[in-house]
């Protein structure tokens, strides 16, 4: 939490069974900070998992607060519910909530400026939609916005920025290309990757951070992220109103491990 300090509250994503599920919840550490207090566990979200694939996320508070998490299309593969274009499941979206309360059965408030709140047959906690797989997401500590890695499924890895009610395409498009196994769909307003790959290139992309550090000068700004199976990592800036062309940072054989 944003007041650790202060509060000793740390926010967990993790997987269950029994049944298939993935559980956001609410912890406290010991007095010393040394362990984790078991019996503190308040469970917040529980979003239920039809596959084994695509159930964990990225957990993390932003810039006003508010607790963010990516959630994956719910696994198998080609999205065979169609949940990245239904608004009306948690599943394949990126969640913005507020912890600070709680209202009726619900562990957390809802942001009167969350994107959907006066749509009925939307999900009121969506924040973005579309994204197959989110594999790690971080806040730019300068400009404050939101960039994600989306794991591809048959051809593309792709970067995004995350926007206010953004839909990323997932199955109509994969990457910034026609899926060919996606059912139809309305492909108006789907908002283009800022930098994809190939297959060729790499098979899941891992999201990373925007430098602002200092032993680095010449990275500050750089956004930086890797391909797990590859071993490569590459940067990219914001430019004027674009991005640059990613580069290669480095290579190494095998995956990132």
């Amino acid at each position: 939490h944003p007041d650790f300090e202060e509060n000793n509250e740390v926010y967990l994503y993790y997987s269950a069974v029994r049944p298939r599920r993935s559980v956001l919840s609410r912890i406290s550490m010991d007095e010393d900070r040394a362990v984790f207090d078991p019996d503190s566990e308040e469970v917040i979200l529980e979003i239920p998992q039809p596959y084994w694939n695509h159930n964990g996320g990225t957990v993390l508070f932003g810039p006003d607060g508010m607790l963010y998490l990516a959630i994956g299309d719910g696994g198998a593969a080609n999205d065979p519910h169609n949940y990245g274009q239904d608004l009306g499941s948690l599943l394949a979206k990126i969640i913005r909530i507020d912890v600070s309360g709680s209202e009726g059965d619900r562990n957390y408030l809802i942001p009167s400026d969350n994107p959907f709140v006066d749509d009925p047959e939307a999900r009121d906690e969506i924040w973005a939609w579309g994204l197959r797989n989110v594999w790690r997401m971080s806040f730019d500590l300068e400009t404050g916005k939101l960039w994600a890695g989306d794991v591809g499924q048959n051809r593309w890895e792709e970067i995004d920025v995350i926007e206010r009610g953004g839909n990323y395409g997932w199955n109509i498009r994969e990457g910034a290309h026609a899926f060919r196994r996606a059912r139809e769909g309305d492909a108006t307003g789907l908002i283009d990757p800022v930098a994809e790959y190939r297959h060729r290139e790499g098979l899941s992309v891992t999201g990373g951070h925007v430098y602002r550090g200092s032993e680095f000068p010449s990275l500050v700004g750089t956004y930086i992220y890797a391909d797990y199976s590859f071993g490569t990592v590459w940067g990219m800036r914001e430019v004027g109103d674009g991005y640059s062309d990613p580069k290669i940072i480095l290579k190494k054989n095998g995956s990132l491990i």
